[in-house]
C-alpha cells in the first residue's frame, strides 16, 4: 500500500462549511446574462450538458451560455480535494495568490477524509503510525519543525520527550524509522486547512469533465448534489487547472471478483482497504482460520491487527499468508540496488529509496524517457514493507508456534466450503496443487491503477489532448503539466498517484505531493500568476505558521 497518496474519487457546490442551496465565491467577475440563458435550447434540465459540448473538444464561451450552464470565473481551480489539492492550494497561498483566486472542487468535506478512510479499514487508526518520515509534512512546506520534533515538545512526560528526538537521530541502526502517528498528521493538516483559508474555498460537487477553452484556459464542470442549485451543472472557468484525484477505486483480482459474482458473498472474501471490521469481530467469538493475500505494508499491518487480538483477548487463530512472490533473502540486480529480504517479504523503509525524492535516482529518472523510465521505475519498484522489530518479534512467535505459516504460491480459484462455511483456496506451488481452507480471505494487493476508471481522467485522455507516460499514467513534464493540454495562455497541471511513472518517482507520497506543487508554484511564477519564494518571503511566511496566523 502506499499511504503517502491523496483521495480517490471524481469528485461532488455548496462551500464545505455551509449548509443548504449553492453559493457562488464573492462578486464572481462573470456570470451568463439571463437573456444567454432564455436564448438556451430545451434540455431535461436546466444547465445540463447537451451533445454539443460533449462532443466538442475545444469549448467557447458561446457554447457554454447555449446550454444554459451557470458559469463561475476563478483563476485556479484544482480537482480533488484531496491531499493533493491541499498541497498545492498550501504552496500557492505561501507564494502569495489569494484565497478568492482558488476553487478546490471535491466530493470531500475535508482534504484527509479518502486517506483517513483507507488507514482506517486497513488497520491503522489516528492512533497508529503511518508510513511516512518525520520530515515530509502536508501542513508544513518547509518541513521544519519536523513531525519528531512536534511531538517531543507536545509530550507530557521526559520520556515521551526524548523518544522522539532518540528515535531520529539513531534511525535506522538503533531504531527502525521514526513514523508520525497519523491523528498527528490529520490534526496538524486541519490547523493549516484552516489557517489559509481553504474550508470557504472549497465547492462539493462530484467534477464531470476538464475541457479547454478556446478563448485559453479551462471549463470545469461540476454536477452539484441533488436539488443544491437550480442548475444540473455549474461551470467553473479558470486560466489554470490542476487536477489530483487519486487512485480511481479498489482493485479486486480476477479470482476474488469471480467468488463475489458467482457466490454473492462479499463477507468471507474481503479487500483490506474495504471496511472489514466483521473479520476480526468473528475472531474474537469463535477460533478460525485467516489467508492473508499480499507482501505490502496493509498486509503488515493485517497481521498486527490479528495477531495483537490474539495475544490480547487470548484468541486462537491461525493465519495462512501466501505470496505470489517470496523473498528469502536479499534481492536486486546488482550490488547498488539489493533490498533486504526474509520469510516472503521484502524490506524497504519507505515506499521508494529516499533518493528519489532530492538525491541521485530523483535526477536519473528525471533524463530518463519512454523505455528505459519504465525500466528505472520497474527495477527500484515491487511489493515491500518496513522493517520493524515488533512486527518481526510478532511474527517469529507465530512461525514458532505454528499459527503462523507462509505460502509461496499462486490462486487459481476460490470456492464456498460448504457446511463448513469459510472458503476453499485451490493454489498452484512448486510443489504442485493444493487447496487451503480459510474461515476468511483478505486481500491486501492494492488499489485501482488504471487511470480510465476515472470519469474525469478518460474525458481528459479522449477529449483533453493528455496522454500517457511509460507506466500508462497521465503524461506530464518536469513541471507536472499535463502534456498535451495547454491552452494558452493557460495551463493544466496534475499531480498523484495518477502521473506515476512521470520524469519525478515517488510523486504518490506525502513529500512527492509537495515537491510536485512546488514545482507547480515555480512554474505559475514564471509567467507572472505569483510572486517568488524567496529568502525573506520564505522567513516570513515561516513566521506565520509558526505562530498560526490566517494569511
Amino acid at each position: 500500500m502506499r499511504y503517502e497518496h491523496d483521495d480517490l474519487s471524481d469528485q461532488p457546490v455548496t462551500p464545505v462549511a455551509r449548509t443548504g442551496p449553492v453559493a457562488a465565491p464573492p462578486r464572481p467577475p462573470h456570470r451568463p446574462s439571463s437573456e444567454a440563458s432564455s436564448r438556451a435550447p430545451a434540455a431535461t434540465q436546466p444547465g445540463d450538458l447537451n451533445s454539443e459540448l460533449i462532443d466538442t473538444d475545444i469549448w467557447t464561451d458561446e457554447m457554454v451560455a447555449r446550454a444554459g450552464i451557470p458559469v463561475i470565473d476563478v483563476p485556479f481551480v484544482t480537482v480533488g480535494g484531496g491531499i493533493g489539492s491541499f498541497v498545492t492550494a498550501d504552496y500557492l497561498r505561501i507564494y502569495g495568490v489569494p484565497a478568492t483566486s482558488i476553487a478546490v472542487l471535491s466530493g470531500l468535506d475535508v482534504p484527509w477524509q479518502s486517506y483517513e478512510y483507507l488507514t482506517r479499514v486497513s488497520q491503522v487508526p489516528r492512533g497508529e503510525r503511518l508510513r511516512s518520515d518525520s520530515a515530509s509534512c502536508p501542513d508544513n512546506i518547509w518541513g521544519f519543525p519536523s513531525y519528531a520534533v512536534r511531538e517531543a515538545f507536545t509530550a507530557k512526560s521526559l520520556k515521551g520527550f526524548l523518544d522522539p528526538l532518540w528515535n531520529i537521530l539513531t534511525e535506522p541502526i538503533l531504531r527502525d524509522y521514526y513514523t508520525p502517528r497519523a491523528g498527528h498528521v490529520f490534526s496538524a493538516m486541519e490547523k493549516e486547512f484552516d489557517r489559509i483559508g481553504l474550508r470557504d474555498r472549497t465547492y462539493k460537487g462530484q467534477v464531470r469533465m476538464v475541457r479547454r477553452r478556446n478563448e485559453g484556459g479551462y471549463y470545469t464542470i461540476l454536477t452539484p448534489p441533488a436539488g443544491a442549485t437550480r442548475t444540473k451543472r455549474i461551470a467553473f472557468r479558470s486560466l489554470y487547472a490542476h487536477i489530483a484525484i487519486g487512485y480511481p477505486g479498489l482493485r479486486l483480482l480476477s479470482d476474488l471478483q469471480r467468488y463475489r459474482e458467482e457466490h454473492r458473498d462479499p463477507s468471507k472474501v474481503v479487500n483490506a482497504y474495504e471496511p472489514h471490521e466483521h473479520v476480526y469481530k468473528q475472531l474474537a467469538i469463535r477460533p478460525g482460520r485467516v489467508l492473508i493475500r499480499g507482501g505490502g505494508i496493509v498486509a503488515s499491518r493485517v497481521l498486527q491487527r490479528l495477531i495483537d487480538d490474539r495475544d490480547n483477548l487470548g484468541l486462537q487463530t491461525e493465519i495462512v499468508h501466501v505470496f505470489r512472490t517470496y523473498y528469502a533473502g536479499p534481492h536486486g540486480k546488482n550490488i547498488f540496488n539489493r533490498r533486504p529480504g526474509s520469510h516472503g517479504w521484502a524490506y524497504q523503509g519507505f515506499n521508494y529509496p529516499k533518493s528519489v525524492w532530492g538525491g541521485q535516482l530523483k535526477y536519473k529518472i528525471a533524463r530518463l524517457e519512454g523505455a528505459e523510465r519504465a525500466q528505472a521505475y520497474e527495477d527500484m519498484g515491487g511489493t515491500n514493507t518496513p522493517y520493524r522489530r515488533n512486527w518481526q518479534k510478532q511474527l517469529s512467535r507465530g512461525r514458532k508456534g505454528g499459527w503462523y505459516r507462509t505460502v509461496q504460491g499462486k490462486v487459481e480459484h476460490l470456492r464456498p466450503a460448504g457446511t463448513r462455511g469459510g472458503v476453499i483456496t485451490t493454489l498452484t506451488t512448486a510443489q504442485g496443487q493444493f487447496e487451503e481452507y480459510a474461515d476468511f480471505v483478505i486481500d491486501c494487493t492494492g488499489l485501482e491503477a488504471d487511470i480510465r476508471e476515472s470519469r474525469v481522467l478518460a474525458d481528459l485522455l479522449d477529449h483533453g489532448g493528455a496522454g500517457r507516460n511509460p507506466k500508462d499514467r497521465l503524461d506530464v513534464t518536469a513541471a507536472f503539466e499535463v502534456i498535451g493540454t495547454r491552452s494558452r495562455p493557460g495551463r493544466l497541471y496534475a499531480s498523484g498517484s495518477s502521473t506515476l511513472g512521470g520524469p519525478f518517482p515517488g510523486i504518490d507520497t506525502f513529500l512527492g505531493l509537495q515537491i510536485a506543487a512546488q514545482e507547480i508554484a515555480d512554474d505559475l511564477s514564471k509567467i507572472g500568476f505569483c510572486k517568488k519564494l524567496g529568502p525573506l518571503r520564505s522567513i516570513s511566511q515561516w513566521w506565520l505558521w509558526a505562530r498560526n496566523k490566517k494569511i
